[in-house]
């Protein structure tokens, strides 16, 4: 088996308004990988190409280990998704449901979805267009966690779901991770909650790889400096600067080596940790960059 639950190597796809790639990307097997990017970087293109729902016009996508030109029905077998917006038949009770998507999966497991349906407190007699938002998210959720997949999918997965449901849903998905065999790639732009689960954090801008690095390598690694726009005319300081950003009340900036800075400018600055939002914000806003593996 490999250690990596996705490859893909020298991946393209164009559009006539849009082009991703080359994308070089390795996703580690057993762990949370969040998926971060603005919108139109083309994250969902992305996801759509794992998935083998449209097709690379140049490179290979390797899936748990097979590829997805040679073995795509094998490799979709195993993998459960839940999109923002699921296309869920909304007049159908769930067992009418459950017996259409059973045929689906080799590996599907009745048992198993009661389990996750009773847990959710999803009504089986209960027509599905009478559920809730969050009642549908978890409907979509059962159906991908009970054929076994060895990927999870998600699409936005707190996207329109209250608290309450968003902290069950980010708990069980972590409880998923126990076996060390599953694996959960999520595309969504909550950056606090991928900080509180991701093990790894991948961010594309521009169909680019803009660095694919461990949640604690990135918290390790940069710092948001802020302090007065005048600082900004010393060559020295802005040499140890990324991403800068300035307002009439000072700048903003991320860092790789605040010991210099502090040695150096001292009380002039403010330095404190940088959140996956501050480093989204202004690796963006800032310089051209080029992918980083960390």
């Amino acid at each position: 088996m490999t250690d990596q639950a996705i490859r893909l190597d020298g991946v393209t796809k164009a559009y006539p308004s849009f082009q991703l790639g080359k994308l070089d990307l390795a996703i580690p097997k057993g762990y949370i990988t969040g998926f971060i990017g603005p919108n139109g970087s083309g994250k969902t293109t992305t996801m759509q190409l794992i998935m083998g729902l449209i097709h690379a016009d140049q490179g290979a996508i390797r899936v748990l280990g097979r590829s997805m030109d040679q073995d795509a029905i094998t490799i979709k077998d195993q993998i459960g998704f839940v999109y923002a917006e699921n296309p869920i038949p909304e007049n159908f009770k769930i067992k009418q449901l459950e017996n259409i998507v059973k045929k689906a999966y080799s590996q599907w497991d009745t048992g198993l979805f009661s389990r996750y349906c009773d847990q959710f407190g999803l009504s089986v007699d209960q027509k599905i267009k009478d559920f809730s938002t969050g009642m549908k998210f978890k409907l979509a959720l059962a159906i991908a966690l009970s054929h076994h997949a060895h990927l999870i999918i998600l699409d936005e997965p707190s996207s329109g779901l209250d608290p309450i449901v968003r902290r069950e849903i980010l708990d069980l998905l972590q409880e998923e991770m126990l076996d060390g065999e599953t694996s959960i790639l999520i595309s969504s732009h909550n950056t606090q909650e991928l900080e509180q689960i991701a093990d790894y954090i991948i961010f594309i801008d521009q169909g680019q790889v803009v660095f694919n690095a461990s949640t604690l390598d990135l918290r390790d690694r940069y710092r948001l400096v802020k302090g007065p726009v005048e600082l900004l005319e010393d060559p020295e300081i802005v040499a140890l600067l990324e991403g800068i950003q300035t307002s009439p009340h000072g700048f903003k900036a991320l860092s790789q080596d605040t010991q210099a800075l502090k040695e150096n400018y001292g009380q002039a600055l403010m330095i404190e940790r940088a959140s996956l939002e501050d480093i989204m914000y202004h690796t963006v806003k800032g310089d051209s960059h080029e992918s980083t593996d960390l």
